[in-house]
């Protein structure tokens, strides 16, 4: 498997605070890779640094053989590289299919220039996340389950080659949990490479094809999900209490 993503060494300080610590791995070309870990692991800061929103200190990132280490966010958007953020903030006073209509004007390439086609590619991927019924209602009066199908339409209108989902479960129910699970492996069927945060271990297990598990901004296991959830270092630092 080719890899689209290729993160090496990276680090990322705030101040005396080492939140990300020397991260290697790669995200291979149609791969849905599952990140844990504990709550401060570090997870989300390395998908802002993934994603652009921050910048790290030391280190290289390299899409689809193209280093963006130095790339603002909306240059890497633009690239291939979309996200959902784990505090939903939906466009205040838009419209559901306007808030996705956003993502397609913006994304990959020089995103859709006219606003009828750029709406009608967000009602598509409104259909696609199950929230088309929705698509004239305010996005800000959508419920938490529906505000995370809204995030995913939103990254998706924006076309990318690689999906960064900062727990896009968390909250749901069992069965929400299973449509998100049925979405998500439509998306790779897509042909999108996927990098999802998550503490649905039983979720992220079905899910992924390869975990990686973070502790306190280290890497401390990365490989199949059985063998990654058996390693006795993954038990103790995330897993223990669950265990127990």
């Amino acid at each position: 498997m080719s890899a689209i993503l290729e993160v090496t060494n990276v680090t990322r300080r705030f101040a005396g605070l080492v939140a990300v610590s020397d991260i290697s791995f790669t995200l291979g070309q149609g791969e849905i890779l599952g990140v844990i870990g504990p709550n401060g692991a570090g997870k989300t800061t390395l998908v802002s640094l993934i994603s652009g929103t921050l910048r790290p200190t030391s280190g290289d990132i390299v899409f689809e053989g193209m280093r963006i280490t130095g790339l603002a966010a909306y240059r890497r958007a633009r690239l291939g590289i979309g996200r959902t953020f784990q505090i939903m903030r939906p466009f205040p006073g838009l419209s559901v299919l306007d808030n996705v209509a956003v993502g397609a004007l913006f994304g990959h390439g020089s995103g859709e220039s006219d606003l009828a086609k750029a709406r009608d590619k967000a009602r598509t991927q409104l259909e696609f996340v199950g929230l088309g019924k929705f698509a004239s209602q305010r996005a800000e009066e959508l419920g938490g389950p529906n505000r995370k199908r809204l995030e995913l339409a939103k990254a998706l209108a924006m076309q990318p080659k690689v999906l960064l989902c900062d727990e896009v479960m968390a909250g749901l129910n069992l069965v929400e949990i299973d449509e998100v699970i049925d979405v998500l492996r439509k998306i790779r069927e897509s042909g999108i490479s996927i990098l999802v945060i998550e503490h649905v271990i039983k979720a992220i297990k079905r899910l992924s094809d390869r975990l990686l598990v973070l502790h306190h901004g280290d890497k401390i296991a990365d490989g199949q999900p059985d063998a990654v959830l058996s390693n006795s270092k993954v038990i103790e630092a995330y897993l223990g209490r669950r265990r127990a």
